[in-house]
């Protein structure tokens, strides 16, 4: 559920600064784009919530953050 939340607002924010780089400067692009690739990369990466769930099943350690 994390990766769904930091994939949208990730994406959301990209999506903004391609939006403001046509309104104000267009070098903003180049923080734009890749930061809403990023986002789209979050998105699609369910591997990682996959890992997780076997590591809980096994019993593994929680991490403390």
């Amino acid at each position: 559920m994390k990766r769904i939340y930091s994939g949208i607002s990730v994406t959301i924010f990209g999506i903004a600064l391609i939006i403001a780089s046509f309104i104000w400067e267009y070098f903003i692009l180049i923080y734009g784009i890749p930061i809403f690739i990023i986002g789209i990369v979050i998105l699609l990466n369910r591997r990682e919530d996959k890992i997780e769930e076997l590591k809980y099943k096994k019993g593994g350690k929680k991490i403390k953050k």
